[in-house]
């Protein structure tokens, strides 16, 4: 066999069906707060993808700035309470 035809065939067998992406991207589209908002405005998939780590990052963002500003309550209140809200975080 020719490698040309060797590399076309494993062009062919290592595609992604459309349906194999469309279908992770409508569920995806679903999950971001902004998509929801603008139903009708079309996407392609790179920008969607796009559109979720720039989500994913903010999301961080919010989990850092909320972690700071619990540590720092912590800090300001007794160790008795402070034990138990840190229990209650735990479980």
């Amino acid at each position: 066999m020719s490698s040309r035809r060797s590399r076309s065939r494993h062009a062919e067998s290592s595609r992604i069906a459309d349906d194999q992406i469309n279908d992770p991207v409508s569920k995806l589209q679903l999950l971001l707060p902004e998509m929801q908002t603008r139903r009708s405005d079309k996407r392609s998939a790179a920008q969607l993808l796009q559109e979720t780590c720039n989500y994913i990052t903010s999301l961080h963002r919010e989990v850092d700035d909320l972690s700071e500003q619990l540590s720092k309550l912590l800090e300001n209140t007794d160790t008795t309470q402070a034990a138990l809200i840190r229990g209650l975080l735990m479980q």
